[in-house]
């Protein structure tokens, strides 16, 4: 695994198998703590990223930034010669993670998103993978925790035993709480984002041609236009003009 920057920001140039087997070697460790953190960054976070140099700063602290989306995909292939295959996309990453955690004994915490949400997350990982050992959940305060609150968090983690946590806190919130958590619990922690409302079934996950082409984003567009709309109006072109400047530079450069 090698890794390069795109506008700034350091990915992994990896794939599903290779990014799984890694997180459960380092939830196996027996490093304490394991200061292993791991975020599937699509454009939205990309450009979140690009736009404030402290969250950029946030972002590269996160040992493993896998590329999670078709764009960010083709962009490493066209400016890198990375040759991926494809993305590694953060709920299917979920689903490997799950899968080989009941073979390994990885214990698994659930950190985010809503009440009901989160217990719904759970019964869906109790039926799919019976042999995945969820140790603990905690919803998401949708607001900035207070010191008690994030000691209050980090002692409920460890008393779990938990070497995996999941993040499902939405992209940027998810980021900055891996980076500025990875260096105080015993588990390697995954920011996921939309795995968790898609899993627990409150969302539809776009169709697979959708996905393939890079399109999901309009698919979720049409599902939430009044929420999503600015965010993919002003990502979308961001990345897209990027992409063009930097494509410009590297075509003059030769």
């Amino acid at each position: 695994m090698h890794y390069e920057k795109l506008f700034g920001i350091r990915y992994a140039i990896t794939n599903y198998n290779e990014a799984c087997a890694l997180i459960i070697e380092k939830a196996l460790s027996t490093e304490n703590p394991k200061k292993f953190a791991v975020t599937p960054l699509a454009v939205h976070g990309l450009i979140e990223g690009y736009k404030n140099k402290i969250l950029k700063s946030q972002i590269n602290a996160i040992d493993l930034v896998v590329p999670d989306g078709q764009p960010i995909k083709w962009a490493l292939n066209y400016f890198h010669h990375a040759n991926l295959k494809d993305r590694v996309y953060g709920p299917t990453l979920m689903l490997h993670v799950l899968k080989a955690s009941q073979t390994t004994g990885v214990k698994i915490f659930l950190y985010g998103s809503t009440e009901n949400t989160i217990m719904k997350l759970r019964s869906f990982i109790q039926k799919k993978y019976p042999d995945a050992n969820v140790v603990g959940i905690q919803a998401d305060r949708f607001r900035e925790s207070t010191k008690e609150e994030i000691e209050l968090d980090r002692k409920t983690i460890i008393n779990s035993g938990a070497n995996i946590v999941f993040v499902g806190r939405g992209c940027p919130r998810q980021e900055r709480w891996v980076a500025e958590n990875k260096d105080y619990l015993p588990a390697v922690l995954i920011a996921v984002g939309a795995a968790f409302d898609f899993h627990a079934g409150n969302m539809e996950q776009a169709p697979s041609w959708m996905q393939r082409n890079g399109l999901e984003w309009l698919y979720r567009f049409t599902k939430e236009p009044k929420r999503l709309w600015r965010r993919y109006l002003i990502t979308n072109s961001m990345f897209l003009g990027l992409f063009l400047v930097y494509a410009f530079k590297k075509v003059f450069s030769r």
